[in-house]
């Protein structure tokens, strides 16, 4: 197919052919901008020897751009009705290789082994689904895939989650759990008009470099994000209040508070305010010095 799928007219021509009717139920908004496009494919600095993982390639618009610049790419599409329209939009592009599944479900170990060789550093690169964002990056990041850059689109609402620090109002339970394991960079904004057929809300570009090592170290990882939760649980409560109401019962307050104050941590601030460092601190001094219930 030599016309630009990412022209609308000519993705509303293809779904009207293939009389394809897209489900909100997945998420199914079609980028149909080409320079929004080539500034997504930018983000993700491809050579000519990268593998790309593309998550949701829809009807391929953007996996005709990434089969341009790298050397092999996967794609993993949920929606099987979408395999004719694939078939035409991608036609002569070899080096693009389609499995039909639910990226929740489906093994991507055992997918990038089948199609990889072993120990090559994996792309992400994919428009992601709302409703489905966060499992899918936490599935991606905690997989122990060989995965070192994540490129994705998301809502603009969620991008400033990922990237927001402490103080911030985005900031939460998600931003640390992403920053615990990556390093993420707001790239662009994108309107919701360039998209067939039009989402609710304007949507953001975010890049995640995938740390080597984790931000900060822990003893145990499970309790730390139970921490984490537990002290944004309520975020107008302070810390102390979040900590009895959601992780331990009222007779351990003194033992929290003594833990607080040995650590320089104010009871009375709010979990929004405390850094990664700072959590990482708090668990480690809470599992030695304070009985669960």
């Amino acid at each position: 197919m030599n016309k630009r799928i990412s022209s609308p007219k000519v993705m509303r021509d293809v779904i009207r052919r293939h009389q394809f009717t897209l489900k909100k139920s997945l998420g199914q908004n079609f980028l149909v901008d080409e320079n929004i496009l080539k500034h997504i494919v930018e983000a993700a600095e491809l050579k000519e020897d990268s593998y790309v993982l593309e998550i949701g390639p829809g009807a391929g618009a953007l996996t005709r751009f990434l089969s341009g610049k790298a050397e092999k790419v996967i794609a993993v599409e949920i929606d099987r009705r979408l395999e004719p329209i694939l078939k035409e939009t991608l036609q002569g592009h070899d080096n693009v290789s389609v499995h039909f599944g639910d990226v929740l479900k489906i093994d991507l170990e055992e997918v990038i082994a089948e199609e990889c060789p072993e120990g090559v550093p994996i792309t992400v690169v994919a428009n992601l689904p709302y409703y489905v964002t966060t499992p899918i990056l936490m599935k991606l990041l905690t997989g122990g895939l060989h995965i070192q850059t994540i490129v994705v689109m998301v809502q603009k609402e969620v991008a400033s989650r990922l990237e927001a620090g402490p103080g911030q109002k985005s900031y939460g339970s998600l931003s640390i759990a992403v920053q615990y394991m990556a390093d993420p960079k707001i790239i662009m904004t994108v309107p919701k008009t360039v998209f067939v057929p039009q989402p609710n809300v304007d949507s953001a570009v975010i890049k995640l470099a995938v740390r080597t090592e984790r931000k900060v170290n822990v003893r145990d990882e499970t309790f730390f994000f139970r921490l984490v939760r537990a002290s944004f649980a309520q975020r107008r409560k302070t810390l102390i209040n979040n900590l009895m109401s959601n992780l331990y019962s009222k007779d351990r307050k003194g033992e929290l508070l003594s833990v607080l104050h040995a650590l320089d941590i104010n009871p009375e601030r709010r979990g929004e305010t405390l850094t990664i460092a700072e959590f990482a601190r708090l668990s480690d001094a809470l599992l030695e010095h304070v009985t669960e219930n």
